[in-house]
């Protein structure tokens, strides 16, 4: 790797981690209570979601699609709010994880038919462009952004529902649960946002093929097999799986969490020098972190480190 190369990836590094670890650069100015990064406009964060529930507690942020009756299928709406929520969520020093959810018997169905389909049809070139583009940023939101991003599929998950569950970084299924990447089903392209980039990268080319191009509904423990599911747990533990893993993490080193997503995120794309020069620059720049030091007073201390994020 060239010098020139190595300067680059070490300030992609920074600026992508100082999300995770904004204390370190913080200004002298900004307060340290503020819950807003130093680095942010001076718009404020957005109180409320008029289209899926939000909440934030102990530094877990919970999106539940909120539109039962239509198995959570989604809307233009709740695309657009999605997608600027997932934008703020990085520039929120009290959220550490985000868990994605639906009420009911669904995770999310994708599209609503009547809603999102129908509307379309009457659309130009431009605006199923513009259409598709932001459908596909809340895909890339949601690998871009530095916490850990749990998917607690409860239902079924189909389609864009489907993707946003693979987008994530941990997948948890109830056992009712399935996933179907439906899209050549209404004669659309197997590859929507995003699907036929990452689903070969968790379950492999031939079974990312099939699944793409047959649109099968894939249960519970089929997904388990092939590695598209994280864990699979009764119905009744999901929200409980869920919320104590997101506490775990939510109490961990969460600047370490968002040098690892970094990497595995990046990495995909680069030969092997390139991934360890890399994660070479990653791990000197986290040598200096607040949450290094602390493990080793921990550890010479003896005791449990408490970790600040930074």
């Amino acid at each position: 790797m060239t010098p020139v190369l190595g300067v680059a990836l070490l300030y992609g590094i920074y600026t992508y981690l100082r999300a995770r670890g904004r204390d370190r650069w913080r200004p002298r100015c900004a307060s340290e209570d503020s819950g807003m990064s130093p680095f942010r406009a001076s718009a404020g964060f957005t109180d409320s979601w008029g289209h899926f529930g939000f909440e934030v507690s102990d530094g877990v942020a919970i999106v539940t699609f909120d539109r039962p009756d239509r198995l959570n299928a989604l809307t233009f709406e709740v695309y657009a709010d999605l997608r600027d929520l997932l934008g703020e969520l990085e520039q929120r020093d009290d959220v550490r994880v985000l868990v994605i959810t639906g009420s009911g018997r669904g995770f999310c169905s994708g599209g609503d038919v009547d809603e999102i389909i129908g509307a379309l049809q009457g659309m130009g070139s431009s605006r199923l462009l513009e259409f598709t583009r932001m459908t596909g940023a809340v895909v890339e939101r949601i690998r871009r952004l530095p916490l850990p991003v749990i998917a607690a599929v409860n239902g079924v998950a189909a389609g864009a529902g489907a993707v946003i569950a693979l987008a994530s970084d941990i997948r948890i299924l109830a056992e009712s649960a399935s996933l179907s990447f439906l899209f050549t089903r209404v004669g659309l392209s197997g590859g929507d946002m995003g699907a036929a980039y990452l689903l070969p990268r968790v379950v492999g080319l031939g079974r990312a093929s099939e699944l793409l191009f047959l649109g099968e509904k894939i249960e519970a423990d089929y997904a388990m097999a092939i590695g598209l599911a994280t864990r699979v747990v009764a119905d009744a533990d999901l929200t409980s799986e869920a919320r104590s893993l997101a506490q775990e993490l939510a109490s961990g080193p969460a600047f370490a969490y968002a040098a690892t997503k970094m990497m595995i995120d990046r990495e995909l794309d680069m030969d092997l020098g390139a991934a360890i020069e890399f994660e070479a620059f990653a791990q000197a720049l986290l040598m200096t972190s607040e949450d290094h030091a602390e493990f080793y007073r921990a550890f010479t201390g003896k005791r449990p480190p408490e970790w600040k994020g930074r």
